[in-house]
């Protein structure tokens, strides 16, 4: 595990580019309490993980924080109820067919560059996410996209409005749902290509800097450091924070560390013990917040061991499900086996396995390993994930899987487990948008599973598993109008699963963030969604 360089005595912010940016170098604590400027916003997170910030192309968690609060899409989600509310769009319709949506747009809305929001910037940004064709670019396409007919299928109709144009009659909650995910961050065009290289649309430019209409505006990014934003001056209702500093901290003992010494506002990353010493602090408190979350253990369907009948089936009773839930995860998941995070529509609560070594042994021995066999588990270097490597090293091992722990930071583990040369990869995934197909097209759905495909946003490719009885099931399930039909549908689509992916689901996060007291409207994005900062205000102390 990597450490932070060690803290100077004296603690400065050192404010750069006329204010804009916090010094990742300046902030150190002092032995005294410490407290952070009225007007910024600390945060103390694990943001390794961080390879872009083009909101067409970054799908990693550290990434969704930074482009929840640098775009605006046509329809957000408010951070408060987490109900879907007008964005960049004042309204939006379904044609009588169900294949023609209308949106239109608030053209009153201005870029943080000064630049007017339009009707040509949304049809550019929702066009660009499919010509480019990035990791996230399946929410999109998934309706019927593609590159040869997308200026066909995305439309300015008038001054003020939008069409998109589905292949099918798809539940508008769908499509609706969809569009609130980051992929969806609509891009100020002429901005964006006056740093275009080539063809690539402003990638190259919108991996380190930011292009949107949301509250705030990327100020500098750091990988492994630091991320700042600074408040956007043209958003219709100004954040109370100036800007935001969200820092690299790896391990939670020092987070916790620089939040008693008031070094910073929020501690995302705590251990149990942890916060229990911030309860037990009376200027400080803790937020707890139900998250979307999924921790799962896949096995990479290319290696003969963990595609032999059998074999995922046994390696789901060898976890020790409860013994995590109520020891060193403690408050900080639930057990869920399901692809579907509690609450959501289809959601089941069946929990069919359990830590049962004796069973394991004989269904390996059933599969053709009764001596087990030798696997590497690739992991990310982040301090709970590897205590669940850890513990699931030792209950392999008990029925004979010698398991070699390969940990890695956020960004390698990706690279590697996109490129479908991981074999066991213990993982999580949040939900991009409020349906349950978010969930159900990646860990049930893989519509074509050769290497050229290169679906690297598709969980069941990532692991070469054809999913091949549930896809035609998610497929339907999508344009399924009746909603107890379609609950079912996902319902059935999981205890399948349960029986046949390669996939051992195991927690949902209950995320615990500690707090200074005088922090308040922070919201983490729930179920359903990233950070949001822009309600967020700090009382005077």
């Amino acid at each position: 595990m990597r450490h932070q360089p060690p803290f100077s005595a004296k603690r400065t912010f050192q404010i750069l580019a006329a204010g804009a940016l916090v010094s990742a170098a300046a902030l150190s604590v002092s032995p005294a309490l410490a407290e952070t400027p009225a007007d910024t916003l600390v945060v103390a997170n694990t943001i390794d993980d961080l390879k872009s910030l083009d909101p067409a192309e970054s799908f990693e968690f550290s990434g969704g924080d930074v482009i929840n609060n640098v775009y605006d899409k046509l329809v957000e989600l408010d951070p408060q109820t987490l109900k879907m509310v007008p964005g960049l769009a004042k309204s939006w319709s379904v044609s009588d067919d169900g294949k023609t949506f209308t949106f239109k747009i608030d053209t009153s809305r201005k870029f943080a560059s000064g630049n007017p929001v339009r009707a040509e910037d949304v049809v550019w940004s929702l066009r660009r996410i499919v010509k480019l064709d990035k990791t996230p670019s399946f929410i999109i396409t998934q309706f019927g996209l593609t590159k040869d007919n997308v200026d066909q299928t995305i439309k300015q109709v008038g001054d003020d409005s939008v069409t998109i144009t589905t292949d099918r009659p798809y539940a508008p909650s769908f499509l609706y749902n969809a569009l609130t995910a980051d992929v969806g961050g609509i891009v100020d065009e002429k901005l964006a290509m006056e740093h275009a290289s080539g063809d690539d649309m402003g990638n190259a430019w919108l991996k380190t800097h930011s292009a949107g209409a949301g509250p705030f505006v990327l100020r500098g990014w750091k990988p492994n450091e630091s991320v700042i934003m600074e408040a956007d001056p043209n958003y219709p209702t100004k954040p109370a924070m100036k800007r935001v500093y969200v820092r690299h901290v790896p391990e939670p003992a020092t987070q916790r560390l620089l939040l008693e010494r008031g070094d910073i506002d929020i501690a995302r990353n705590l251990t149990p013990e942890d916060i229990k010493a911030v309860q037990s602090n009376d200027k400080l408190k803790v937020q707890d917040s139900p998250r979307g979350r999924i921790f799962y253990l896949a096995g990479n369907q290319k290696m003969k061991e963990l595609a032999t009948p059998g074999v995922m089936q046994a390696i789901k009773y060898l976890v020790d499900y409860d013994g995590m839930a109520n020891s060193f995860l403690k408050g900080q998941v639930v057990i869920n086996q399901q692809f579907l995070p509690i609450g959501f529509l289809g959601a089941i609560d069946d929990k069919p396995f359990k830590l049962d070594v004796a069973k394991a042994k004989k269904m390996l021995a059933d599969a053709g390993y009764p001596n087990g066999f030798s696997v590497e588990l690739l992991v990310r270097n982040a301090q709970d994930r590897l205590a669940i490597a850890q513990s699931l090293q030792n209950t392999l091992g008990q029925a004979g899987i010698k398991v070699n722990i390969h940990p890695a930071t956020g960004s390698e583990v990706l690279s590697i487990y996109r490129a479908r040369k991981a074999e066991l990869t213990l993982e999580a995934w949040g939900p991009d948008y409020p349906d349950p197909n978010t969930n159900a097209s990646v860990f049930a759905e893989n519509p074509d599973n050769s290497d050229a495909a290169q679906l690297t946003g598709n969980l069941s490719w990532r692991n070469s598993y054809a999913a091949k009885e549930t896809t035609p099931m998610a497929e339907a399930a999508v344009v399924e109008k009746d909603t107890e039909k379609r609950a079912k549908m996902y319902e059935e689509m999981q205890r399948i699963g349960n029986e046949k992916s390669p996939f051992v689901l195991m927690f949902q996060q209950q995320e615990q963030d500690g707090e200074q007291k005088d922090v308040k409207g922070f919201s983490t994005g729930g179920a359903v969604s990233s950070a949001f900062y822009k309600d967020v205000t700090k009382s005077a102390k």
